[in-house]
């Protein structure tokens, strides 16, 4: 057995105090999100693990790219016909999750997903440089493929074909809006005594706002 049981550190980089909360979840995320990215030391300080329950009805967790915020939510995008996509589909009830290990911060968030505008979409497929774009027409998404050239070849000959031309957004390739309902955030403690403190979403869009032990 490898026991990993002294693999202790103390938390003491920071609090989160009663008098440090706003009314908004979003105002707090974006506050953190902001002093996680000043303080450095995360190469994707927008990398969240995504959780949903499978079409097996197993919960499965995968880190993606938190792409967008704004005060209805957080946006990502992936492939709809993807595992992914086809859980969404069945149960748009989902967590996100940030852990932030150099400024010892964690959040969890619960939410309805569903899918943004095509505007939203397309926009931001837009963006993208023209390789991620041809990644996303080429790849399908959690199929099963015989091999890696298989990959490669059908990028090759996309690259040829669309030499001169722009690339459209595939149909099924775009974002997904997370409104939440619940937002957790936790800040690492001496002594195991973390902060953690939690919003509900109430009637009329308010917050209800408390502290959990930890």
């Amino acid at each position: 057995m490898n026991d990993l049981s002294d693999f202790r550190k103390s938390y003491e980089k920071s609090e989160l105090l009663e008098h440090m909360i706003p009314e908004d979840p979003m105002n707090l995320f974006h506050r953190w999100f902001c002093e996680v990215k000043d303080f450095g030391g995360v190469d994707e300080v927008n990398a969240m693990t995504v959780s949903t329950i499978g079409l097996d009805g197993f919960p499965k967790a995968r880190v993606v790219l938190l792409k967008q915020y704004n005060e209805e939510g957080f946006i990502f995008y992936t492939n709809y016909h993807s595992e992914k996509g086809r859980a969404i589909a069945k149960n748009p009830q989902l967590c996100l999750s940030f852990f932030w290990p150099s400024i010892e911060r964690q959040i969890i968030i619960k939410g309805m997903a569903e899918p943004t505008s095509k505007d939203v979409s397309d926009n931001y497929f837009a963006s993208r440089p023209k390789g991620s774009q041809l990644g996303a027409v080429v790849s399908d998404q959690s199929e099963v493929i015989p091999n890696r050239n298989y990959l490669e070849n059908k990028l090759h000959q996309l690259e040829i074909d669309t030499e001169n031309t722009e690339v459209n957004r595939p149909e099924h390739w775009g974002g997904y809006l997370v409104k939440p309902i619940s937002v957790e955030f936790w800040q690492g403690r001496p002594n195991r005594l973390h902060d953690r403190i939690r919003y509900n979403l109430q009637d009329e869009y308010s917050w209800a706002i408390d502290r959990l032990a930890p």
